[in-house]
């Protein structure tokens, strides 16, 4: 595995390792703690989201639905890359 760059975008460190990038692992967990809480209220049939929109000081996220519109302090995690971790 070839460690290629570090970069920031919005305050939130992404790695861009083999051509891939990732998103700082604590910002990818509470994306997905969010997301996990949401299908657990939401048994039933949901829409899926296009992702969530985690602030980076608290960690607290919101599901979004349609066009992102993120605060200075977020960060958008993609939901591919929520999906990932959890199968």
């Amino acid at each position: 595995m070839a460690y290629a760059s570090r970069r920031t975008e919005r305050g939130v460190e992404r790695v861009v390792i083999d051509g891939s990038e990732y998103i700082d692992p604590s910002i990818l967990r509470a994306a997905r703690a969010v997301y996990q809480s949401y299908c657990q209220v939401h048994v039933d049939e949901f829409p899926r989201p296009l992702g969530i929109a985690i602030n980076r000081h608290n960690l607290r996220g919101e599901l979004i639905f349609s066009q992102p519109i993120l605060l200075p302090q977020e960060c958008f995690v993609p939901f591919e890359q929520i999906e990932a971790g959890l199968y």
